[in-house]
């Protein structure tokens, strides 16, 4: 296949002398082996036993043991390659003519190979792996269990994002780009189905994972998706060492309709979110403009030991579910500013006309490489303009929020000062996949030493049958009050026969139960 980047090729040329007759077997040859490698997976995944004793069920392990002594990240100073994984999920699919699905990284990866990327000394492929149930469950209450969210292409895409995270933080990589489905930005704490396209959350697995295993504790996520991060968000919302910022297609004109510059942070965390709802039709010129003028200035202020990228490259010109002009040359060039310690791909849906080129100059941005030449066949420098009245729009969100985040520690001050021992909100959540309604009720413990454990009173309403559950989840640096008064809230619920499971999420502990009131179950993940 050829998709009119050739000269890349030309410019990136390393004297190997392969012609096209050998690079084409190469990419049979690498096509062939990513299916295998992934039907190896799953196969070894369906062959595992799981263990059932009594009242107490160990969970199936899904991967390498996690559970350990916190490492240090290792000096990447010296690191000269961008580490990459590739997983197209091959055998998951919403449906056979979905939007999202295998052919966004097929297209892509038939283009690389071609063009010789992969054959660079810059970049190092990693193989995926699967993550672990705990991994998930470090993040998600998945209801009924994680072993129905999280299919094996889910533990996949997850866990490589670990692989590529464990990458970096040895030092082997300078930085890294997780190209894989299914996406997962959208996925909140409580995970009853799909919405979005996305069951779990990998961004947020591979931030947890991060903080339990090497001790990271500030890190931004920048959501460059044109659809609002709000499963990121939300999980996010109340937590201070966390900066998410999202920028995206105005929410009353885009799902999921959120995304708004009054959404700032839970009382402990106002301020640490950060959205910029961009109008429909913003072109390079618009979203570069955020980025250099609030995005990168905020960001140098926060002084985050990781910065994350949610790369979604629905803001294109030609994406089918959406309205944005961005080109591949602008996402390159977005990229080569925000320069971020690892990017993952979320959404992304003109499959021909716009995947394979921005993915290839992002590729080329993170390895330090001359991305000029990659061009969409039909792009023209100049041929979207920012509208002038567009532009105002822009400078007025980009000042509300530059004061917002100059006043971030006032807005948490006035804001903790309005609640007692307990903060709570109400919040309506639509599954637009799966079709559920669920109806939440979240609080917050206001502890004047950490940021307070949370739980989740969460109905589900399907079309057949309600599910209700309650969660409990401990942030991984509450304070030992904290977390022995969420463990009793866990413990108290346990005989509550208006839930149909109970959850605790110790992330202080790296400990995490589901119990099933009907069966009276508990499993340990």
């Amino acid at each position: 296949m050829k998709l009119g980047l050739g000269k890349i090729r030309d410019v990136l040329k390393t004297g190997s002398g392969a012609g096209m007759q050998q690079e084409k077997k190469e990419h049979a040859e690498g096509r062939s082996k990513a299916e295998k490698e992934e039907t190896r997976i799953i196969e070894s995944e369906e062959n595992k036993p799981e263990t059932n004793e009594g009242n107490l069920m160990e969970s199936k392990k899904t991967g390498q043991e996690t559970k350990q002594e916190s490492l240090s990240p290792a000096d990447r100073s010296r690191a000269k390659k961008t580490g990459l994984v590739f997983f197209p999920a091959f055998d998951w699919a919403i449906s056979p003519t979905h939007p999202e699905r295998e052919e966004r990284l097929l297209y892509t990866r038939d283009q690389i190979f071609e063009e010789g990327l992969m054959d660079l000394p810059e970049i190092a492929e990693y193989k995926p792996r699967l993550a672990e149930y705990r991994d998930i469950a470090r993040v998600h209450f998945c209801v009924p269990d994680i072993k129905t969210q999280a299919t094996v292409p889910h533990l996949i895409a997850a866990g490589s994002c670990l692989v590529l995270g464990d990458a970096l933080m040895r030092g082997e990589v300078k930085n890294a780009f997780a190209l894989v489905r299914p996406p997962g930005h959208h996925a909140m704490t409580v995970a009853h189905g799909n919405r979005g396209f996305c069951n779990i959350n990998n961004e947020a697995i591979l931030v947890e994972y991060l903080r339990k295993k090497y001790g990271i504790r500030k890190i931004a996520i920048v959501d460059t998706d044109v659809h609002h991060g709000d499963g990121t968000q939300e999980i996010f919302y109340n937590d201070p060492d966390v900066l998410f910022i999202s920028f995206h297609q105005d929410g009353r004109t885009l799902y999921p309709g959120s995304g708004f510059i009054s959404e700032l942070g839970g009382p402990k965390a106002r301020g640490m979110t950060i959205n910029i709802p961009l109008p429909p039709g913003t072109p390079d010129e618009g979203i570069l403009y955020v980025l250099d003028s609030l995005v990168l200035p905020i960001i140098k202020d926060f002084k985050p030991e990781l910065v994350l990228n949610s790369a979604g490259q629905d803001n294109h010109y030609t994406d089918p579910l959406a309205n944005m002009r961005f080109s591949a040359q602008g996402y390159a060039k977005l990229n080569e500013k925000l320069a971020p310690d690892m990017a993952v791909l979320e959404g992304g849906y003109a499959i021909q006309t716009a995947l394979p080129y921005v993915n290839t100059g992002i590729i080329l941005a993170m390895a330090g490489l001359d991305y000029s030449c990659v061009r969409e066949p039909d792009f023209k420098p100049g041929m979207f303009v920012q509208a002038s009245r567009d532009r105002k729009i822009l400078e007025e969100t980009v000042a509300a929020q530059l004061e917002n985040w100059k006043n971030r520690d006032r807005l948490v001050e006035a804001e903790v000062a309005k609640y007692g021992e307990f903060y709570s909100r109400r919040k309506q959540i639509f599954y637009d996949t799966d079709m559920i309604q669920e109806f939440q009720e979240e609080r917050i413990r206001m502890c004047p030493d950490c940021q307070g454990y949370k739980t989740i009173d969460s109905h589900a309403h399907r079309s057949v049958y309600d599910t209700r559950i309650f969660g409990v989840s401990v942030p991984i640096y509450a304070c030992e009050n904290c977390q022995a008064e969420a463990r009793e809230e866990y413990r108290k619920r346990l005989d509550d026969m208006k839930y149909d499971q109970i959850y605790l999420q110790d992330k202080k502990g790296d400990e995490y139960r589901a119990y099933n009131t009907r069966t009276k179950q508990e499993t340990v993940y």
